[in-house]
């Protein structure tokens, strides 16, 4: 019951954290290797909680999607679930040995991201254009990344629709379509995984779900950069915690 409870306030947290500032998983993952799950288990268990509220995010949003040029927003979506489901695939096939000594890694990259999204990206100048093709490769790789772990997917998207030129509320809309997409892909696959922990799954799911409605109301009221410097912390602190945990 207390993994529980632990759990539904982690969900809570992690859907106002992902309509806020992203970095949602930052909180899901450790919240489930403290109920006892595998590293493997975790990650796929997150993915699949996670779901629901960024399918409720996607619609949401859905009047501020757009393509870029010749790359419909149509296209964005076919690229974006080809990758998830390779990404998917990728992390089904992987033995959870290596798994777990490259998720300390993979949380470390993603923090990186995450804080040059945050404060980084944010303060440079409007930056050089790609060309659509360009912007096709990238989102192929970043679903890759999305179906296999996940973490700073939002700031990769926004990063690459804001360099091939799009604004940053049409980008940030279509970015969190993009992301349901290519989880609904991995979803899928991860739906037959003997990894998901469904009561796990459906706790963090419900009370996520909460969290991303509750995340319109606290995003008025809330100061923005301390919760990115928040979640910047909490990923070192969790990267900090996995390599020590795999030296032990």
């Amino acid at each position: 019951m207390t993994a529980l409870i632990i759990l539904a306030v982690a969900g809570l947290w992690a859907g106002m954290q992902n309509t806020l500032a992203g970095g949602g998983s930052f909180v899901t993952l450790p919240a489930l290797l403290l109920t006892g799950l595998s590293p493997l288990a975790a990650n796929i268990t997150s993915t699949v909680a996670l779901f629901p509220g960024q399918m409720a995010s996607g619609f949401a949003g859905r009047s501020m999607v757009l393509g870029v040029g010749r790359l419909s927003f149509r296209w964005l979506i076919v690229i974006s679930l080809v990758g998830g489901a390779v990404g998917a695939l990728l992390l089904l096939i992987t033995p959870p040995t290596i798994f777990a000594k490259m998720i300390p890694w993979l949380v470390l990259f993603a923090t990186g991201v995450f804080a040059w999204g945050s404060f980084v990206r944010t303060a440079r100048a409007e930056p050089a254009k790609i060309n659509v093709g360009m912007l096709g490769a990238i989102q192929f790789v970043i679903a890759i990344y999305g179906g296999y772990f996940g973490g700073g997917i939002g700031f990769l998207m926004m990063a690459a629709l804001s360099v091939a030129g799009m604004h940053a509320r049409n980008a940030g809309a279509t970015k969190n379509a993009l992301a349901a997409a290519m989880n609904a892909s991995a979803v899928a696959m991860f739906a037959l995984s003997p990894e998901v922990q469904w009561v796990e799954a459906g706790v963090l799911a419900v009370s996520s779900t909460v969290g991303y409605l509750a995340g319109v109301w606290v995003l008025r009221r809330i100061n923005e950069k301390a919760l990115r410097i928040g979640v910047v912390i909490l990923g070192v602190a969790l990267t900090i915690g996995l390599f020590w945990r795999q030296l032990s």
